[in-house]
């Protein structure tokens, strides 16, 4: 009786995440991740989208969502060095396990080597656990023996050295594809290509953007102080706050009542590149999912408008929705695709400002997205290269005389970034890159000798950014 009102009390609640299952079943944490991962390898699925939609449909305690999210993470944050110390333990070659199996064991290794937190025993435990409920039974016994193996010894594993192989370097130690190591290495040299990447695994704060029109920055810093201990000024964002890694800020009360924008002090500063002027008419042509959209808007004000294009019409409705909780009515929508003419949303006359934020490999962004290093194939930036010139020289065409026009990526190749606007310069002769000295003040210590600004998160704790300011002359 006792243990049927115990049973009872407990039903429809989620079990604790710590120790093992004494059913043989996985902990729900670590089954989620794997099913994640698997979604992110086998799919293609974006792993921020995947973990939200598996975590909105979980019961996990606020601290198993923490552990699930740190587990896909991390994963894929270091998923080549873990492929680099599971090849020494294994008997056969890495690239030959089926996908299921490489994650299991990408996820158990995770456990081993990068957290504290998990004893060994539980991390190879657990592992076997979410094989046997993901329908990988046979190969359990290589998941035990290989992760076993593994704890026993991956302290003794040494990696390569960047001064005496700094592919291997960046490849084995951090976590890069070889493809990706050896363009930075190319572009940046081995000293600098080393401390790009290892910023790029670091876990960055989230940054915000202070809404004008319901507070200034210092006012909410006080108010969100006592909630997020971490709160401080960006450096170089006029409106910028870095919220830190505590607390959820997107459940704030500041933020559902419109008082800030999580967005990040790179971004932020593409759109003070930008310049916009109150009552000025802007076009935002790839403006989804609206974070610059809204910025632009809370510059130019009610009498100005932003104009506010992109071709996926359900991120589309996401730019609407911040507008309203944001309090802005100067923000009008249209489903496009900027690959096409824009003839149609100059026909009110050509736009003061432009800003062009190029779909790209986003190679820039890998502190907040591990995936993307792993999804981006060698030929993107170059087959991207080819839509970005397509998109800006649409763009172009709807600019008025004496008018700016931002281009901006958040990747760090040149193929997708300078050579863009060589190409487009070499063939445009209305337009010409605005030098240094007249970007504006936010931004003007990261604006080059040759006009480009550029952000990195080795040099500005930011999202990697490049961006050039053209005008149209007459």
């Amino acid at each position: 009786m006792l243990e049927a009102k115990r049973q009872r009390r407990h039903r429809g609640r989620p079990r604790s995440e710590v120790g093992p299952r004494r059913n043989g079943t996985p902990t729900q944490t670590r089954l989620l991740a794997v099913r994640v991962l698997e979604r992110v390898e086998r799919a293609g699925a974006y792993a921020d989208l995947a973990l939200h939609a598996a975590l909105r449909r979980s019961r996990l305690t606020p601290a198993d969502r923490a552990l699930a999210t740190e587990l896909v993470y991390g994963t894929l944050r270091w998923r080549g060095r873990l492929d680099f110390l599971l090849s020494r333990v294994l008997e056969r070659n890495f690239d030959t396990l089926e996908p299921l199996v490489a994650t299991l064991l990408r996820v158990g290794a995770y456990q081993l080597v990068f957290t504290g937190s998990v004893p060994d025993s539980a991390a190879v435990d657990q592992t076997v656990r979410c094989a046997r409920a993901v329908g990988a039974e046979r190969a359990t016994g290589l998941v035990n023996g290989v992760l076993r193996r593994l704890a026993r010894i991956h302290t003794k594993i040494p990696l390569p050295g960047l001064r005496e192989d700094p592919l291997g370097h960046l490849t084995a130690a951090l976590s890069l594809p070889s493809w990706i190591a050896e363009r930075w290495l190319e572009i940046f040299g081995a000293e600098e290509a080393a401390l790009l990447a290892k910023a790029s695994n670091s876990v960055p704060p989230l940054t915000a953007r202070a809404n004008p029109l319901r507070n200034s920055r210092e006012t909410l810093i006080d108010e969100l102080a006592p909630r997020l201990p971490d709160v401080r000024p960006c450096k170089l964002a006029p409106r910028g706050l870095v919220l830190g890694h505590r607390g959820h800020p997107a459940h704030d009360p500041a933020f559902l009542a419109g008082h800030f924008t999580i967005q990040d002090e790179a971004s932020q500063l593409i759109v003070s590149f930008l310049e916009p002027k109150p009552a000025e008419r802007i076009l935002d042509v790839c403006a989804a999912p609206g974070t610059k959209t809204t910025a632009i808007a809370e510059e130019i004000g009610d009498a100005g408008e932003v104009v506010a294009l992109d071709r996926n019409v359900r991120r589309l409705r996401l730019v609407g929705r911040d507008a309203r909780r944001l309090g802005l009515a100067n923000i009008t929508t249209s489903e496009h695709d900027a690959m096409r003419t824009l003839r149609g949303f100059s026909a009110r006359g050509a736009f003061d400002r432009i800003l062009v934020d190029a779909p790209c490999s986003g190679l820039g962004t890998l502190r907040r997205n591990p995936d993307a290093r792993w999804r981006v194939r060698p030929g993107d930036p170059q087959r991207l290269a080819e839509t970005q010139k397509a998109i800006l020289r649409n763009a172009a065409a709807a600019l008025r005389p004496g008018g700016v026009l931002v281009y901006s990526t958040c990747t760090v190749l040149p193929e997708e970034n300078e050579k863009v606007i060589e190409s487009f310069l070499s063939e445009t002769r209305n337009f010409r890159l605005l030098p240094g000295d007249t970007a504006p003040e936010p931004t003007r210590t990261l604006v080059g000798a040759d006009g480009f600004l550029r952000c990195f998160p080795h040099l500005h704790d930011s999202d990697g950014f490049f961006a050039a300011r053209l005008e149209r002359h007459p």
